[in-house]
């Protein structure tokens, strides 16, 4: 039975793979059969090439761009975790104290749903005129963007767990910390996690699109600079380690939101 379960996922496995492949391959005759100008449309070699060399990984002649890139994916990295952090943090702990009250849930929900819509990038002119054109206030932008699947999700992880738990915690006279830590948050893990997930994702887009705006370090930046240059291989080289991050991201997240819900699993 085991086998026959492993089976679908080794070959959804293979067929993505496939699928990139097709279109790595579309990608290839497209460029090389002159169908889009490469001045638009760069070679996969042509933009291998650049990211070897942006990444300081080609090995041949050093030059000024050399290795520029790995900088700028550092300064993206860093900003992303660093906002999804703070998001986590504030997320779980405002969504814990909202969730664990129907009567503040009740109150606070149409504010929160009035809120959540809001596009984070819209906020960016707002968050200029506040901190300044400084790495602060995209951080801040960040943790903003990223806080609310997190805050949305522990709420209603929170809301959902089984009224006769709260009997229970009554019946041993505990507080609602321990009540909280001990039965609320167990139970409310699964959505928690499915939420900074979500965040994760958000907060790389806004931290591209805050160093695009802000003029601040980073992939965003080293992306619209190649594109206002017309160095398209440059250009896809950004965009395909911007891909590389958010896949590894979000596959390290998947196998630490398996690692700590096996207490879930039969």
């Amino acid at each position: 039975m085991k086998g026959n379960d492993r089976a679908p996922s080794g070959l959804n496995w293979l067929g993505s793979f496939a699928v990139l492949c097709a279109l790595v391959a579309l990608w290839w005759v497209a460029s090389n059969a002159g169908w889009v100008s490469r001045v638009f449309l760069p070679t996969p070699q042509a933009t291998f090439a650049s990211l070897l060399e942006g990444l300081n990984l080609s090995g041949g002649a050093a030059n000024t761009g050399n290795g520029e890139l790995l900088a700028f994916t550092q300064a993206t990295v860093g900003r992303m975790v660093q906002g999804w952090l703070l998001a986590s943090l504030f997320g779980v702990v405002l969504g814990a104290a909202i969730g664990v009250s129907p009567a503040v849930r009740a109150w606070v929900q149409p504010t929160l749903e009035f809120i959540r819509p809001l596009p984070a990038s819209a906020l960016l002119p707002l968050a200029i005129a506040i901190f300044g054109l400084n790495p602060g206030m995209v951080l801040f932008v960040v943790a903003f963007g990223a806080m609310w699947p997190v805050l949305l999700a522990t709420v209603h992880g929170f809301a959902a767990v089984e009224p006769r738990l709260a009997e229970v915690a009554r019946c041993l006279q505990m507080s609602r910390a321990a009540y909280i830590w001990k039965m609320g948050l167990p139970n409310a893990m699964p959505d928690i996690l499915a939420g900074m997930r979500l965040a994760l994702t958000i907060a790389l887009i806004v931290a591209v699109v805050g160093e695009m705006i802000a003029s601040q370090s980073g992939l965003g930046q080293a992306i619209l600079l190649a594109a206002r240059a017309f160095r398209a291989s440059d250009l896809f080289a950004g965009i395909v380690l911007l891909g590389l991050i958010g896949f590894a991201s979000n596959a390290l997240l998947a196998f630490a939101e398996k690692r700590l819900l096996r207490w879930q699993q039969p």
